[in-house]
């Protein structure tokens, strides 16, 4: 699980959307994390296309945010929006020591 500091550490590259604020001011990790590395030719895009829009609302049906995302204040799924962010965020949870 993440720590409060830790979820608010992660997902500081977001600071600037419209939701962090209310995101960060009441974040909880609910459950456990489980974190995974995804390899292979447009791996972001088809996993972007699998997790569905980032509000739920949006999202369609048969993706994870579309069958399963309550609210887009309680993230149901996080995936990396580009190489760049996807590089930032597998260094924050595979650092090496």
């Amino acid at each position: 699980m993440l720590t409060k500091v830790q979820a608010e550490n992660f997902y500081i590259i977001h600071k600037n959307r419209a939701y962090y604020q209310k995101f960060s001011a009441k974040y909880d990790v609910l459950g456990p994390v489980v974190v995974q590395v995804l390899y292979g030719l447009n791996a972001v895009k088809k996993y972007r296309e699998i997790i569905g829009a980032t509000n739920p609302c949006d999202a369609k049906k048969g993706t994870i945010r579309g069958d399963i995302a309550k609210s887009i204040d309680e993230n149901t799924v996080h995936g990396s929006d580009s190489l760049e962010n996807a590089d930032i965020e597998i260094k924050f949870f595979f650092a090496l020591d």
